[in-house]
Parts: C-alpha cells; sequence; structure tokens
C-alpha cells in the first residue's frame, strides 16, 4: 500500500474522530454539563490533536527531513527548531 495514501486515511480519521469529540463537547456545554466532566472532554481532544500531530510529524520526519538533511541541512534544522520552541513556549 502507498505510504502516504495509509498515513493520509490516519489523518482523515483522526480527524473525524476530533470533529465528533468538538461536537460532542459542544453538546455537553449545551447542555450545561459538570464542568469536569467538560475539562475530560477538552483533554481527550487535545490528547487526539495530540496524536495527530505526532502522525503528521512522524511522516515529516521520514520524508521531507530525510531528503532536506541530503540536500538543505541547514533548511532542515531551522524548521525543526522553530517547531522545537513553538512546542516550548
Amino acid at each position: 500500500m502507498n505510504k502516504n495514501k495509509d498515513v493520509k486515511g490516519q489523518a482523515q480519521k483522526r480527524i473525524n474522530i476530533i470533529k465528533g469529540q468538538l461536537d460532542g463537547l459542544l453538546k455537553m456545554i449545551e447542555e450545561d454539563k459538570y464542568c469536569i466532566d467538560l475539562l475530560d472532554q477538552s483533554l481527550a481532544i487535545q490528547n487526539s490533536i495530540k496524536s495527530l500531530d505526532a502522525l503528521i510529524f512522524e511522516k515529516h520526519l521520514g520524508t521531507h527531513v530525510a531528503d532536506q538533511f541530503r540536500n538543505e541541512r541547514e533548511k532542515a534544522i531551522a524548521e525543526l527548531l522553530r517547531l522545537f520552541k513553538r512546542i516550548h513556549q
């Protein structure tokens, strides 16, 4: 199977899950659910987004970064440092 197609399918599946989680959270807010339950749902959404980020980052490392280290090493380092700084703000 085409690796890019597989990753794309996984990403789309995760995004659909996140959409459902967001819809669920919105419904919970509209129904004035208990704050801790809202926070639990929000944290679940954040974890789902982190999982999506990890999938995308893994693909980037395996494709673009690997190629950039052969041809554009400084660009790869700059992009990874920029991302690292954004994560650790």
